[in-house]
């Protein structure tokens, strides 16, 4: 199973205020266990909203409105995330609580939602990961 484990921004991840070298070096030993652990699949690091973009569209159609950033933190914004293949919810939960914490820089919270399973992808990810390892290897 998939997870995406969302990390939600803060005013310190928004105003693009970076954390400590300790919290970093956390947080690359987290992922490399992930790593080991053979269920990380991707990463990545938002920019602030302040740098992106909103699309609404109206309510019964018609033309899609563009707003620039900066959003309201109260809107749900995130600042990263983790993606993961799991065998269980319990297994996505217990990552997300391992995950470190940042000192001193307010409230943090985690968002862990599962992806939707689609029918062409009856391959496991880890064996699809393993695969492109294979042929990058062969083509040497």
């Amino acid at each position: 199973m998939r997870y995406l484990m969302m990390v939600k921004a803060s005013g310190f991840t928004e105003a693009g205020i970076g954390t400590s070298r300790e919290y970093a070096a956390k947080m690359r030993l987290y992922r490399h266990e992930l790593k080991q652990a053979g269920v990380f699949l991707a990463h990545e690091e938002l920019q602030p909203s302040s740098a992106g973009l909103r699309v609404d569209y109206p309510t019964g159609g018609g033309e899609a409105e563009v707003w620039p950033g900066p959003f309201s933190i109260d809107q749900g914004l995130l600042a990263g995330f983790i993606l993961m293949d799991v065998d269980t919810e319990e297994e996505a939960l217990q990552w997300a609580l391992r995950m470190p914490v940042p000192a001193g820089q307010g409230a943090y919270g985690i968002e862990l939602r599962r992806l939707e399973e689609r029918l062409e992808q009856s391959r496991d990810a880890r064996q699809a990961a393993m695969e492109l390892e294979l042929k990058n290897y062969l083509q040497l």
